[in-house]
């Protein structure tokens, strides 16, 4: 019983080493635009919620203007509200 290993569950395999940056800042992009869902889906979850920005890594100016662009698309019936399995 004395020489019994204390094994420990291994962490989640995290890619740490990769760095996170903002695709918008990098790409220039400017304007994201509403009525593209395809685009709009990199930034949603496989029910619909927005990604937050320490998974996506987007700046914060860029994710409210995320954050808009999908409530727009969400109003105007683009994108579903809420869904079982999106991507």
């Amino acid at each position: 019983m004395a020489n019994q290993e204390i094994r420990y569950l291994a962490p989640v395999a995290v890619d740490t080493t990769r760095q996170k940056y903002c695709r918008f800042k990098k790409h220039g992009i400017k304007f994201i635009d509403y009525k593209d869902p395809e685009y709009l889906k990199y930034f949603l979850n496989e029910q619909g919620k927005i990604l937050p920005r320490r998974i996506t890594g987007t700046s914060l100016k860029y994710q409210r203007r995320v954050a808009q662009a999908v409530k727009r698309a969400r109003h105007l019936s683009i994108l579903p509200y809420v869904t079982d399995m999106m991507k």
